[in-house]
């Protein structure tokens, strides 16, 4: 095999978590949770818990999170003959419009309207939701009938939890009320995410302050996690090199806190995989970024083959945009 042929099959990304490992509620301190010190060269160099995070640092470091904030975004209704439908919400579309994933789907159709769980007969014209149409893949195209959908998962959606962690339509309203605090983090600015960037909620008010006095800098982007995390690539996705697109914005001072830290002989550390991607996404790009902030809008023609969108000038203070890694 040439290094230009694709891979036969993918490569085996499930591995055997037993499930009595997997906790099912948080620790009472996020930073309590335990953190594994490795080394490049993939060795276990210590272990400790998250507090332990600022002596691992230096001054003049830079830590590089995602500020977006996950929308409550799961919402459980009933059809008109009383089958039950459950509705994840996964971006705005404009226009009231959102896309959005059905279980069950199959039987869905295009004019129906949907009612919170428990409305009379009558539906609730507050929290009805209108299908609109299908996008390839299956997905619907959605409106609120009384408001935004977002305003209407902020007041009666559940956190969409992963699927390792169990929860079920009897969740006990003090464990719905702790999974909205704690599946978020305490930076969490844009909603819009359908799932947490986890590796950030861990940190606290008092560790980020800690962090400050130790001299480490602190920058965000925001990318809004997709649907398209909880799927598993398969040998297809491996072998074109590509995951789902997800919408992110690099603001132009993160891009230029980044610069002062490589010049200054720091270390930029991005915190978790989705800030990670904006950063090699947009270094991937090179985009111009001396000059005016650049916007990517999904599904341009002239997109590089890598990626869906292309990079137009905007009079903007942030660079949002779709990428695919």
């Amino acid at each position: 095999m040439t290094s230009s042929e694709p891979p036969a099959a993918a490569p085996p990304f499930h591995y055997d978590l037993p499930p009595q490992l997997v906790a099912q509620a948080p620790a009472p301190e996020r930073t309590g949770s335990r953190l594994l010190l490795v080394g490049r060269d993939g060795g276990v160099r210590g272990a400790g818990t998250f507090a332990d995070l600022p002596s691992l640092l230096r001054a003049g470091d830079l830590l590089v999170v995602n500020d977006s904030r996950v929308l409550p975004a799961r919402l459980r209704l009933r059809r008109a003959s009383g089958g039950r439908v459950e509705l994840l919400l996964e971006r705005p579309l404009g226009d009231g419009r959102w896309l959005a994933l059905a279980q069950p789907t199959r039987r869905l159709k295009d004019g129906e309207r949907l009612y919170p769980e428990g409305s009379g007969a009558e539906g609730d014209a507050d929290g009805e939701v209108e299908i609109l149409g299908r996008e390839l893949g299956g997905a619907l195209v959605v409106r609120g009938c009384g408001g935004d959908l977002a305003d209407l998962a902020q007041r009666r959606g559940e956190t969409p939890l992963p699927p390792y962690i169990r929860r079920g339509p009897g969740t006990a309203p003090e464990l719905a009320a702790l999974d909205r605090e704690r599946y978020q983090t305490v930076y969490a600015h844009e909603r819009g995410s359908v799932a947490a960037p986890t590796a950030g909620l861990h940190f606290d008010t008092e560790l980020t302050a800690r962090l400050r006095e130790a001299g480490v800098g602190w920058a965000a982007v925001t990318l809004h996690v997709g649907s398209g995390t909880f799927r598993a690539p398969d040998a297809a996705d491996v072998a074109r090199r590509r995951l789902h697109a997800e919408r992110f914005t690099l603001p132009a001072a993160t891009d230029a806190a980044v610069r002062r830290c490589r010049r200054g002989g720091g270390r930029v550390i991005a915190v978790g995989t989705t800030s990670l991607r904006v950063l090699e996404t947009v270094r991937r790009l090179e985009l111009d970024r001396d000059g005016p902030d650049q916007r990517w809008g999904p599904g341009t023609p002239d997109a590089p083959a890598e990626f869906a969108g292309e990079a137009v000038r905007e009079p903007a203070t942030a660079r949002p945009g779709a990428c695919r890694a």
